[in-house]
C-alpha cells in the first residue's frame, strides 16, 4: 500500500471539529486559538449573530506562514465564565445557544459516545479542565502504565526548559495520580504544574484536545487511536520511535501526515524539539497551522482511500492462491 498507518474514522465521527470559531473579549491584545473554541456541524447561526472575523496573521518560522482564525470577539466572556463556574448546560451568546462542552452527556447520550454527531454548538475552555490561559499546556491522554521514568524524566526536563509550562495527564488509573506527582517532586519541579483530568466520554474526550499546546507521545508504547484523537484536533504530537510496533505507531501516523519534524531520532532530539515549541511561539503557530491543514488534506484520516489499498491487497493474495503460487511480499501501489 502507498500509505500504511493507523487508521482511524475522525472524520465521519467528528465532523464537526473540522471547523472552530475561537473566542475572546475585545481587550484581548493577541489570539490565542486555544484557551476557549467553539465547534459545530453549522457554525453560521453565530458567524450570523456575533462579531466573528477572519483575522489573518504571518507568523515567522523557517519561512513566513500566513495563518486565518475566525474569531468571535465579545465585549467581555462573563456569560461563559458563569455557566462554567455554575455547572450550567448551555449559556446564549447574541441569543445562539451555545452547549457547556462538558455536558454532552446530559444532552445527547449517542453523541457523546461518538454514536452520532453533536448537532449543538459547544464551547470548551481551559477553565473547564483548571488549565492556566496563559501556559504552554503539554499534554498525554493515554493510559498511566505507558509512562515509563525515563519518560517521565523527559518530560520534566521539557518543564524546566519551558517557562510556565504545564503537563495534562488523566486519572487512568486515579490511583496514578499520586504517584506521579510525588515522582516530579522527587525530579525537582512542583507537582502543581502537572495537572490531572478525568477520563471523559470519547466526543469530549477528543474535542478537549483542542486546548493543548503540544501533546508528548510515550515512547515505550506509543497512542494510536490517542494520537489520532488529539491529531484530529489539530494538535502537534512529538514522538519518539523505538524498535517495536508499538513504538512506531506515532512515527508513521505523522510521516502520511507530512510532518517529519515531530519524530525524534534520539531522547535528547525528542526533548528539544518539545522545548523549541514549548518556547518559539511563532514556530508553535506555524506546526499547529500545518497540523490543522493536513489533517482534512492528508490520507490519515483517509478511511476510503485506506480500504481501497485493502482491497486490492486482498485482491492480489486471492489471485496469487488461485494460481498457486507460493505467498510472497505484495505491493498495492
Amino acid at each position: 500500500m502507498p500509505h500504511t498507518y493507523f487508521i482511524g474514522d475522525h472524520k465521519q465521527m467528528f465532523p464537526h471539529l473540522k471547523e472552530r470559531i475561537i473566542v475572546c473579549d475585545k481587550q484581548q491584545s493577541s489570539v490565542v486559538d486555544n484557551v476557549t473554541v467553539i465547534n459545530a456541524t453549522d457554525l453560521s447561526p453565530l458567524v450570523e449573530n456575533t462579531d466573528v472575523k477572519e483575522i489573518k496573521e504571518v507568523v515567522n518560522a523557517q519561512k513566513p506562514v500566513e495563518i486565518t482564525h475566525k474569531v468571535a470577539e465579545l465585549p467581555n466572556t462573563t456569560q461563559i465564565v458563569s455557566m462554567i463556574a455554575t455547572g450550567q448546560v448551555q449559556t446564549s451568546l447574541n441569543g445562539v445557544v451555545v452547549q457547556n462542552g462538558l455536558a454532552t452527556t446530559q444532552t445527547n447520550n449517542k453523541a457523546a459516545t461518538g454514536e452520532e454527531v453533536p448537532q449543538n454548538i459547544v464551547i470548551t475552555t481551559r477553565r473547564q479542565y483548571m488549565l492556566p490561559d496563559d501556559a504552554v499546556v503539554y499534554c498525554n491522554f493515554n493510559q498511566l502504565y505507558k509512562i515509563d521514568p525515563q519518560t517521565l524524566e523527559s518530560w520534566v526536563e521539557i518543564l524546566k526548559n519551558v517557562p510556565k509550562s504545564v503537563l495534562w495527564l488523566l486519572r487512568f488509573p486515579a490511583v496514578g495520580e499520586q504517584n506521579i506527582k510525588k515522582t516530579v517532586s522527587d525530579f525537582g519541579i512542583s507537582p502543581d504544574r502537572v495537572i490531572f483530568s478525568n477520563v471523559a466520554a470519547k466526543e469530549e474526550h477528543v474535542r478537549r484536545g483542542q486546548l493543548a499546546d503540544i501533546c508528548l507521545d510515550t515512547p515505550l508504547c506509543n497512542g494510536h487511536t490517542t494520537s489520532m484523537d488529539v491529531l484530529w484536533t489539530g494538535t502537534p504530537v512529538v514522538t519518539l520511535p523505538g524498535e517495536t510496533l508499538a513504538s512506531r505507531v506515532a512515527a508513521s501516523q505523522l510521516a502520511t501526515l507530512g510532518c517529519p519534524e515531530l519524530i525524534a531520532r534520539t531522547r535528547e532530539e525528542y526533548q528539544n524539539i518539545a522545548i523549541r515549541l514549548g518556547t518559539k511561539k511563532e514556530y508553535l503557530k506555524a506546526l499547529r497551522a500545518k497540523v490543522w491543514k493536513a489533517r482534512v488534506e492528508s490520507p490519515l484520516f483517509d478511511c476510503s482511500q485506506y480500504a481501497k489499498g485493502l482491497e486490492k491487497l486482498f485482491l492480489r493474495m486471492w489471485e496469487k492462491y488461485e494460481n498457486g503460487e507460493l505467498p510472497d511480499h505484495i505491493s498495492a501501489v
